[in-house]
């Protein structure tokens, strides 16, 4: 075997790589049915306020600020039996799990009651903290899985292009659920109501068996670093804030945070700014028929946006991994968001009103979501290294809840953005049972373009600001061989490195 075929020879065996990635489809199944349709569930099915829900997610996720860290400073500093992450991979699948199905349940209680909002707080604020505890660990163990920078960026890579494609599950199901509920049931806001807890059933349901079974397979073979006691300004929270490519990694991931508006923006696009048939037919309808259109509307209009971005979003996680040897990650993520954000402004001057004409523009624009979602896991893996070679410490879980929180907070940016937009546009809900599409001849042109400016122009510039601090990072070629190369010294007590 040549020198260069031993370097990039794994440690993990396959089976175990593949409970890795079961696991990281599971997770996605569950992540994704919330982020994608529980602000529109909130505003539309629940009946709940805007504001109430924008400041709900806002809260939230300050919130998360303190609790993603103090989970990763735990994870550092605690030495449970069974490892330093395994264990909480086998306890909260379970409470996510149900969390999740909880978070889509209508209960009997009456629209603008104090209880309800008291309902979607405490599960919300309690789904995001279990989400927490599990999350944290299961994308800090390749860090633990293999010595070999190359091996775990791969792991890493390829793991989160499946938790990609367990992001379209719930996307399926909703635009599946949509038409087949409406031939049994007349009422339009009871179909919604339907389509939404089944899809957080199955997701949590499937999602649960998939994301507790990497417990029982996954092994941690690097012996990482204890934390030390360490003088004041010198501890783990120092160091992270210290380390320029980890800084810059998460300065980048909170820049773009706009890029999540595609995806939590499809669902109300398909509600209020575009409708697939004629309008006037559909005003006089009965009832029942009238349902049946509009779920048919919603699950085309949804349906395109979704398989245009998953077309985008997916093909290109699917290729990364391959690029990921010839070009750098630097490279690859300044490259895709220019692309993404320039293909953004010529999707908002196209106009609401060509539908189709926008779908090649959001397709691009979904380039820079894939290329994101597969390496940066993999940059705060390397500068994890970088901060173990340069200071013998490594914050492996406080790093990782850095990018944890990043991710958690660009999505509920979005999210309130998209739900403060319906006040600041004057964008008037249909009736509290939650009707798919609030008169559009009565929506102002202008209402509809202020929607459709929110779901373009907004991403587009996260996009383009995001590739600014990347030009800043150096972590590349020839330094990071030799900080993998030097740490694998180090590890191997001065014999022969890994690498």
């Amino acid at each position: 075997m040549s020198a260069r075929a031993k370097a990039y020879a794994g440690v993990v065996p396959a089976p175990e790589r593949m409970s890795y990635f079961l696991g990281a489809l599971g997770q996605g199944m569950m992540y994704a049915v919330m982020s994608s349709y529980i602000s529109d569930f909130y505003l539309n099915v629940l009946g709940l306020g805007a504001m109430f829900v924008f400041w709900l997610m806002l809260l939230a996720r300050l919130w998360d600020a303190v609790n993603d860290p103090l989970m990763g400073v735990v994870m550092d500093r605690a030495q449970p039996r069974g490892g330093k992450m395994r264990p909480y991979l086998r306890w909260l699948p379970l409470p996510i799990a149900l969390l999740t199905a909880l978070l889509f349940y209508k209960p009997g209680i009456p629209a603008g009651s104090p209880w309800l909002m008291a309902y979607a707080a405490a599960t919300y604020v309690l789904w995001g903290m279990a989400y927490t505890v599990g999350d944290i660990p299961f994308w800090s163990i390749p860090n633990a899985m293999t010595p070999k920078a190359h091996e775990r960026g791969m792991i890493l890579s390829l793991g989160r292009t499946v938790n990609g494609v367990g992001s379209a599950v719930p996307m399926v199901l909703v635009s599946v659920l949509g038409p087949v509920l409406a031939r049994r049931v007349a009422d339009n806001g009871r179909v919604d109501e339907l389509k939404f807890l089944l899809a957080g059933l199955v997701c949590a349901g499937v999602g649960f068996l998939f994301f507790f079974q990497a417990s029982f397979r996954l092994r941690e073979r690097v012996p990482l670093p204890k934390a030390e006691k360490t003088a004041r300004g010198q501890g783990a929270l120092a160091r992270v804030l210290r380390c320029k490519p980890l800084m810059l990694t998460v300065l980048m991931g909170i820049l773009s945070g706009g890029r999540y508006i595609f995806q939590a923006g499809a669902a109300h696009m398909a509600r209020y700014v575009f409708y697939s048939g004629d309008l006037e037919a559909l005003y006089a309808m009965p009832p029942a028929e009238q349902t049946r259109a509009l779920q048919s509307s919603f699950t085309l209009v949804s349906t395109v946006l979704m398989a245009a971005m998953g077309a985008g979003m997916f093909v290109t996680m699917l290729i990364v991994p391959a690029l990921i040897g010839k070009f750098s990650y630097k490279q690859l993520l300044v490259s895709s968001c220019l692309v993404g954000g320039a293909a953004g402004v010529v999707m908002y001057f196209v106009g609401y009103g060509n539908f189709y004409a926008v779908i090649p523009c959001l397709l691009l624009c979904s380039v820079p979501l894939g290329v994101i979602n597969v390496v940066a896991y993999a940059m705060v893996g390397d500068s994890l290294d970088y901060m173990e070679w340069k200071t013998g410490q490594r914050a492996n879980g406080l790093g990782l809840a850095c990018q944890s929180f990043v991710t958690k907070l660009g999505n509920a940016l979005a999210t309130a953005g998209i739900v403060l937009a319906y006040p600041l546009v004057h964008l008037t809900v249909g009736d509290q049972g939650g009707s798919l599409l609030s008169v559009a001849r009565e929506q102002l042109p202008s209402v509809r373009q202020g929607m459709f400016t929110v779901m373009t122009l907004v991403p587009a510039v996260s996009l383009l600001v995001c590739a600014v601090p990347m030009l800043f990072y150096d972590l590349t070629g020839e330094k990071k061989e030799r900080v993998t190369r030097e740490l694998a010294e180090r590890r191997a007590g001065g014999k022969k490195a890994f690498l």
